[in-house]
């Protein structure tokens, strides 16, 4: 993980050398589980998440975005609506931290040329993460970890964006990720030696949730945003 926030740092710096509309700032927000523990809300924020954003505007409608977030995930069978989970009782906590690439396209051209022009549009993003997690386990009731690992989601982001001020760009947005595990929340195992353990539903995958809010600072040169 150490070795991709490196190259995901240096990306930046190359970009931000390059004749182009660069965004650089923040995520603030929340983060949920959906999987095999707890509610089954989709959008249902429960604990912080945070994280940074790096935007390189190739045109007034796409441009290509990176992203470092973090966050810890919990679930309580408590609180679900499902008499079985309510009943069983099972809860747990996990790591999230999350490296993520891809493309944002706006509905409307959002032209950071004309900066004394308020902008608004809804956009969709859509790529690749890298995140690690907790493999983790229950054991009497109890969830322990046994691991720390890596796996791959599918970000499905969707959000409304505007220009406030000169120089920055607020948005908010919901980011659910399909993930490649079925073990966020400790109901498969990988270690073999913990099969006996398994419990819920073992043919679908886990999903996770960020909601918030990013704020973004445009610098160096502008784009002409015109055929080459």
């Amino acid at each position: 993980m150490k070795k991709i926030l490196v190259l995901f740092f240096g990306i930046i710096f190359q970009n931000v050398m390059t004749a182009q509309i660069n965004e650089i700032g923040v995520f603030l927000g929340g983060s949920n589980f959906v999987g095999d523990v707890g509610k089954t809300n989709y959008i249902s924020p429960n604990e912080p998440a945070f994280g940074i954003v790096y935007k390189w505007n190739k045109s007034p409608r796409h441009s290509y975005r990176f992203s470092y977030t973090q966050s810890t995930i919990t679930a309580n069978d408590l609180d679900s609506e499902v008499p079985g989970r309510n009943l069983r009782g099972y809860r747990f906590q996990n790591n999230i931290k999350e490296l993520t690439a891809g493309m944002e396209f706006n509905f409307f051209d959002f032209n950071l040329h004309e900066v004394l022009k308020r902008k608004i549009t809804p956009y969709v993003f859509t790529g690749v993460s890298y995140f690690a997690y907790d493999e983790l386990y229950v054991l009497n009731g109890q969830t322990k970890k046994d691991k720390t690992e890596r796996t791959l989601a599918i970000p499905m982001i969707v959000g409304i964006k505007t220009n406030i001020l000169d120089h920055f760009v607020l948005g908010v947005e919901v980011g659910a990720r399909y993930t490649f595990t079925d073990n966020l929340d400790g109901s498969l195992p990988a270690n073999e030696n913990l099969a006996p353990l398994q419990f819920g539903n073992i043919n679908s995958k886990d999903w996770y949730v960020f909601t918030g809010i990013t704020l973004t600072y445009t610098f160096t040169e502008k784009p002409c945003y015109c055929a080459e």
